[in-house]
């Protein structure tokens, strides 16, 4: 069966729940906002499960660049509002009570969906589609509308509903009571009354609208005359009931699939068409699992994008590259200075990309993990009667033994329950194991030792503002780690420097 979002058959199943770091890396966030455009697919799953092959991730990345044209997605989402119709009708089926209601219904249902595939192939016939998986969507679509059991099914349906439609009847309505009969042309009085009325007409309808309350079902009149004309013509219904046995079960699996499984990439774009339309940059990253030279430009937060997203232009963007044999990124530098928001930037491309979505930056190449591992400050858990070192050694235990030389690590200031001493010591240990295990990385820290332990690590450092040093930038520099010089600027700004002092005593 061909689907949309994998170029083969052989694929991980999908996740039932959420990988363990994303609530650290605010990717929780990101997916609740996009998956709440489109509530009735239920397409959590797709974004819980990341791609470990880069041809999959390029197959995606594909059907997102031919969305991108205008013409594609709106022939996408004409579909979808079509094939929506389509079960909403079905669901409605299951609350009728009346019989012939219920297959009336069941009709409705057909000439749409048959409308609306109908529609999608002369549509995608009439484009310039790229993508594999497009492409290969729509010769299968071609192929389904030209089979003899679509053929029929669309056919049938029609002739149905002409014959349906066919039917006159009268309801004489006398003394309580009434009975159907066969029209006999009697005079339709609609017209003499809309006329006699019509001078009293003050002036044209506006366009608002009543808001009445809806109602599927039928009352118990209506259905005795549903039954009524049913026995004035059996030829008609004789024929719903054969259609209806006939196709129980219409719906096409490969359609069926492809309508959920596009509403990935459809609600993506939503979410992020936004932010473009305020400057913020999306890419498509170059993704790789042996070269481990990664780098983004113009990087963002997207969780942080979507928070701000009414005044996104205040939303600082950052650089970072790794180029072998370097590994890990030491941030090092004032607090509240943007390096959080810099680890989970990373973190999320890193993730995004897996999914073969486009990525916050203007151009980047990331590598394609087996997993993310983070290590982000937990309140103490009263349950299981840990402390927090014993809590934090655990973790990144338990993390040290999953990983491989293909994990990334997202580590931001561990060990802070304890003494600087140990700390300081506690981190060398973990450092020197992640460097032998070869893993890419970032950590943040107050440590900038840790910096310059090794050749795989690299020191970036959060910038402030050279006037005011008071003043955060959220610039993430790549630079070496000099705790001391902030400490001395900062000193320096509020006259409390050992000469400023001294000069004031004197």
């Amino acid at each position: 069966m061909i689907s949309i979002l994998h170029n083969h058959d052989e694929h991980r199943p999908l996740a039932s729940v959420q990988p363990a770091f994303f609530s650290d890396l605010n990717l929780d966030q990101i997916v609740a906002a996009i998956t709440s455009l489109k509530p009735g697919y239920q397409l959590q799953s797709f974004f819980w499960t990341p791609l470990r092959d880069v041809e999959t991730v390029y197959y995606r990345q594909e059907v997102f660049q031919d969305l991108e044209h205008e013409p594609v997605m709106m022939a996408i989402k004409a579909f979808a509002e079509g094939m929506g119709t389509v079960r909403r009708y079905l669901t409605m089926i299951d609350k009728l009570d009346v019989d012939y209601h219920k297959k009336g219904w069941f009709l409705e249902a057909v000439l749409v969906y048959c409308n609306t595939v109908d529609s999608l192939a002369r549509n995608l016939d009439n484009l310039s589609l790229r993508s594999r998986g497009l492409v290969a969507f729509r010769e299968y679509l071609k192929h389904y509308v030209r089979s003899s059991g679509y053929q029929s099914l669309a056919a049938e349906g029609q002739q149905v509903k002409r014959f349906l439609s066919a039917i006159r009847y009268c309801v004489i309505i006398e003394s309580g009571s009434f009975k159907v009969k066969p029209y006999e042309d009697e005079v339709d009085y609609s017209l003499d009354i809309e006329n006699t009325f019509k001078k009293f007409k003050q002036r044209d309808t506006s366009d608002e609208f009543l808001h009445l309350s809806k109602r599927n079902g039928m009352s118990h009149i209506e259905a005795k005359i549903l039954d009524s004309v049913a026995l004035l013509y059996p030829e008609p219904f004789t024929a719903l009931d054969h259609f209806c046995r006939q196709h129980p079960q219409f719906l096409d699996q490969t359609i069926e699939t492809f309508d959920r499984e596009i509403q990935f990439y459809v609600a993506y774009l939503d979410f992020i068409a936004d932010f473009k339309a305020q400057h913020l940059p999306f890419c498509y990253p170059r993704v790789s699992t042996t070269n481990k030279s990664i780098f983004v430009r113009d990087g963002f937060d997207l969780a942080l994008a979507h928070t701000l997203r009414h005044n996104a232009n205040i939303i600082v963007r950052n650089d970072f590259f790794l180029n072998d044999p370097e590994r890990i990124l030491v941030v090092t530098g004032p607090n509240q200075g943007g390096k959080t928001t810099f680890a989970r930037m990373i973190g999320q491309a890193h993730y995004l990309a897996s999914l073969g979505c486009p990525v916050p930056g203007r151009q980047a190449a990331l590598f394609l993990a087996d997993n993310i591992f983070t290590h982000f400050e937990r309140t103490e858990n009263l349950q299981n009667l840990r402390g927090k070192l014993e809590d934090d050694l655990l973790r990144i235990h338990d993390a040290l033994a999953q990983a491989t030389p293909n994990s990334v690590f997202i580590l931001n200031e561990i060990f802070s329950s304890t003494t600087v001493q140990d700390a300081l010591f506690l981190s060398k240990e973990i450092m020197a194991r992640l460097i032998a295990l070869d893993v890419l990385g970032v950590w943040v820290t107050f440590f900038d030792e840790l910096a310059s332990l090794s050749e795989k690590t690299v020191s970036m450092v959060a910038s402030i503002d050279a006037a005011d040093p008071a003043r955060r930038t959220f610039k993430i520099t790549r630079r070496p780690a000099d705790g001391l010089a902030y400490a001395i600027s900062l000193a320096r700004t509020y006259g409390l420097t050992y000469e400023q002092l001294q000069e004031r005593l004197s």
